[in-house]
């Protein structure tokens, strides 16, 4: 009997639900933390230089081939399956390997993955004096250097050829980078410049103020602008000539030449004799260029800098428009408003917007923000740009407005929670001191509740960063032409479409043309978006926090 009742004492003290909770807990943390692990091997693996290997192989016809790439990963297929696809494989038992080899040579074979499976491999080697050339199109090329042309005319060969081709290809690298800096920075200022002239005075004739004093003035401008053109494009053709001068070929290991103008290479490395701080080396600078680069090849080569920039630049956005919105509408619930019926009402409608799917309110964000408030915008101040819309349009100020809308519920419930924490005696207090209620509000009770108003904030960045249903209604795109942040006065252009993170997790991984070398870069894409979230809740955190010491009384 005494242990029966331990038993009813030790289940009615709560002990097994805390264990249970605790468990929870610890199977979700831990499936977390795995998830991420996965993540983060697939996604940072993609940058390290595997070993080029060679094959003999046999297809399943029959046919002797020699194929040449990375081993890029190895799954067990089942023999029936296998058999059943048209392999023979007779004598064979048990599950076959099969390994994806990235061959690279897009241009030659048409796809730069290949699978093979083991049985048909005859032979295997990891053959010296491979080069691996990172192009800017039609991805890599795996072979071995021939030589190196200057005009048409080769200037090296053989063991001569890499020497030349260093010292050739730094130039060309040099003279792209100063290619692109003219053809983005200095045209692309002047192409501005020129298109504010031409608005300038579409206004003044719609405003019947086009004067034969304002044509003089504007075609100066013009005419400068032209000028500092002409003189960029003459550079430009220079440096394009210099440039396209050098080339070099290179043979596959199924003995087909293929020469490649060093304008269209990006880097050139042999991974079979790269040593493991070579390889580091290697790997970092690829990580680099992961995080500092644009995209290139259908967003499947390069970095992704721009989706950086647009995610964080949202999200700081978003922030700066939902926070006193959120601050205020939690003020008037909880200093100001009747606590009746209407405002019980108002707080359970509040809640309930917290569960309305995301895309819903990318509609209302098309529908109302776009067409409606942009359009209006655009007939108010931007005649002059007709047709052609300004603000009518989806871009970086709409997507951020559209999940300042979508999280705002959660800093009102935040701040609420945060006003409704702080003592009557506060508030009491500071009236028998004489100040007025906006004067108590202002100066106590808001400074001591901005914990709970950072707590929502940072709730609201964690949702708004990972959202892309609404952002594709609103102002995302697979790729900018330019960053809504630049030289060009204003600087800061709301109007502009821009790139996100979780867009370009979609895009590369369900839209991209090539699936296999689209999945790592979605893992990295992803593991970066977890880490952009992250550094922005450590910085709200920490903010918090410092709140939390200066008013300890919360």
């Amino acid at each position: 009997m005494s242990v029966n009742n331990t038993k009813v004492g030790w289940f009615r003290s709560g002990t097994p639900w805390v264990w249970m909770s605790a468990s929870a807990v610890s199977i979700s943390l831990v499936m977390v933390f795995g998830l991420l692990i996965l993540i983060a091997a697939r996604g940072l693996g993609y940058f390290w230089p595997a070993d080029l290997v060679a094959m003999d192989y046999t297809e399943r016809d029959g046919t002797e081939i020699r194929v040449m790439g990375e081993q890029r990963e190895t799954s067990l297929v089942p023999l029936e399956r296998l058999l059943d696809a048209g392999f023979h494989l007779e004598g064979h038992q048990g599950d076959v390997e099969r390994h994806l080899l990235k061959i690279g040579n897009r241009d030659l074979y048409g796809i730069d993955f290949r699978s093979v499976i083991e049985p048909g491999v005859k032979n295997r080697t990891t053959p010296e004096g491979v080069i691996a050339i990172e192009r800017r199109e039609w991805g890599n090329f795996y072979g071995f250097l021939n030589e190196v042309k200057e005009a048409g005319n080769v200037i090296a060969e053989g063991d001569a050829a890499h020497a030349a081709l260093v010292t050739r290809l730094e130039r060309a690298l040099i003279l792209h980078d100063e290619i692109k800096h003219i053809e983005k920075i200095e045209i692309g200022a002047i192409n501005y410049q020129l298109e504010r002239l031409r608005l300038k005075q579409r206004k003044l004739e719609l405003n019947n103020a086009f004067d034969a004093q304002h044509e003089q003035e504007i075609a100066a401008e013009r005419a400068e602008e032209e000028k500092r053109y002409e003189v960029l494009q003459k550079k430009l053709m220079d440096l394009y000539d210099q440039m396209n001068r050098d080339s070099l070929t290179a043979v596959s290991v199924d003995g087909r030449q293929v020469e490649v103008n060093l304008a269209k290479v990006v880097r050139i490395f042999y991974p079979n004799e790269m040593t493991v701080g070579d390889k580091l080396q290697h790997y970092f600078m690829k990580v680099w260029e992961f995080l500092s680069d644009e995209p290139r090849e259908a967003n499947t080569e390069g970095g992704i800098f721009p989706a950086i920039f647009g995610t964080v630049l949202m999200v700081i956005l978003m922030a700066i428009l939902v926070t006193p919105f959120g601050v205020v509408a939690a003020i008037y619930l909880r200093e100001y408003a009747t606590q009746g019926p209407v405002t019980r009402v108002i707080r359970i409608a509040v809640n309930n917007l917290a569960g309305v799917p995301s895309v819903v309110y990318g509609v209302f964000g098309l529908g109302f923000f776009v067409y409606f408030l942009g359009g209006n915008i655009d007939a108010l101040f931007f005649p002059e740009a007709g047709p052609a819309p300004t603000f009518g349009t989806p871009g970086i100020l709409w997507s951020s407005l559209t999940l300042a809308i979508l999280t705002l519920p959660v800093v009102i419930v935040a701040t609420e929670e945060g006003l409704s924490r702080i003592p009557l005696a506060v508030r009491e207090g500071s009236l028998a001191l004489g100040a007025t209620k906006a004067e108590t509000l202002w100066r106590i009770v808001i400074p001591m509740a901005s914990p709970a108003l950072m707590t929502g904030l940072i709730l609201a960045v964690a949702r708004a960063a990972g959202e892309v249903a609404p952002l594709m209604l609103v102002g995302v795109v697979k790729l900018a032409p330019s960053m809504p942040l630049d030289g060009n006065f204003p600087f800061l252009h709301l109007d502009r479409k821009f790139m996100h993170l979780g867009f370009h997790i979609y895009d590369v991984g369900f839209q991209s043309p090539n699936v296999e070398a689209a999945r790592p870069l979605v893992y990295a894409t992803a593991l970066l978006l977890v880490l952009v979230i992250v550094i922005l809740n450590l910085a709200a955190i920490h903010i918090r926090n410092r709140l939390r010491e200066k008013y300890q009384s919360v």
